[in-house]
């Protein structure tokens, strides 16, 4: 279990180079058919990327921008029709006459972004017992849940009114290579920084046992740390994690909230794109394959959940510091070559 995790990512490399071979990832399309039909193998590959890299505190947006980038999904051409008609993201109007045209880029980052519903899947099925603590609590029953859900509430309102705020500027500045590298070694800062800090600093009267009993201002504190994350190659994972740390949580208990939060959020956020991008999406790639990669994503994902929690009552972050070190080394030369 502990090397399960490394042994899909392995095999995501490999069918990469499989969906390499295949011209941008996709599949030619035929007549009434989608623009770009993805492969079979890009969207094994961006599921297992997706399901693995989620919950681990390495970004799973930066090695989805990264993967799109190796399966050339980030084309920016406009895409038409079958009649040579343009496909719109955007239909030109009054206030925006040129329009915005669609992309195998837009549609690809709808993709990764739509997919992870395997991911929140996973962890619903996994953490059922803590929403039905939640859902008890709402019917004034339980008050752990219902304290559980107000802290939930509290960190999750920060990120989201940013993410509204920002999401434009992010979608045009920040998803490159060039900004994941940066974001992957910030990262690994902080999280050394944060392990040492738990390690020698962190004390008995500060601790918090159970997220549930965080207080409300912690809670916010957690919330605020997750907007780091909405730079592409932070990690939402990792911010709220340390964010749990710096509160008080045990490693586990840290990756707990940071799961139970990731369903607020990732919910959030697939919502929304779903209603922005998603029929943009499903007219270049169908439906077929935006199927299968939430269902790679899921599985892969409760592996990870589930080596994640095993590895940090153990071990704590640091070797995702350093992965992610390695990572920014890796792709940071490959870019100046």
């Amino acid at each position: 279990m502990r090397r399960l995790p490394f042994l899909l990512l392995a095999a995501s490399v490999l069918l990469a180079g499989t969906a390499f071979r295949t011209p941008l990832g996709v599949a030619a399309a035929a007549p009434d058919r989608p623009a770009a039909e993805l492969s079979v193998g890009a969207a094994v590959v961006l599921g297992l990327v997706e399901g693995i890299t989620e919950y681990l505190p390495v970004s799973s947006t930066g090695h989805l921008i990264i993967a799109n980038h190796a399966l050339r999904l980030d084309s920016e051409a406009p895409l038409a029709d079958d009649a040579g008609r343009p496909l719109w993201y955007k239909r030109p109007s009054i206030r925006n006459p040129a329009g915005e045209p669609l992309t195998l880029k837009r549609a690809a980052d709808a993709y990764s972004v739509v997919i992870q519903f395997g991911a929140i899947l996973a962890v619903a099925l996994l953490y059922w017992p803590k929403l039905l603590e939640i859902y008890f609590g709402l019917l004034g029953r339980d008050p752990v849940g219902l304290r559980l859900l107000r802290n939930l509430i509290v960190a999750f309102v920060p990120a989201a009114v940013a993410g509204l705020l920002l999401n434009r500027w992010i979608d045009q500045y920040l998803f490159s290579v060039q900004a994941v590298v940066v974001a992957q070694i910030s990262g690994a800062v902080l999280m050394i920084a944060a392990e040492r800090w738990r390690r020698h600093y962190a004390t008995s009267a500060n601790a918090v046992l159970n997220p549930a009993d965080l207080p409300a201002r912690r809670a916010l504190g957690i919330g605020l740390m997750q907007c780091l994350a909405l730079w592409p190659g932070t990690s939402r994972s990792m911010t709220t994690i340390v964010g749990g740390y710096f509160a008080g949580l045990e490693p586990v208990r840290a990756a707990e909230f940071s799961f139970l939060l990731g369903l607020v959020t990732l919910t959030a956020a697939t919502a929304y794109k779903g209603c922005q991008s998603g029929p943009a999406m499903i007219a270049v790639f169908g439906w077929p394959h935006v199927l299968l990669g939430i269902v790679v994503a899921a599985l892969s994902a409760a592996a990870a959940v589930k080596f994640l929690v095993n590895y940090l009552t153990r071990h704590g972050l640091a070797i995702f510091a350093w992965y992610r070190l390695l990572l920014a080394a890796v792709l940071g030369a490959l870019h100046l070559l």
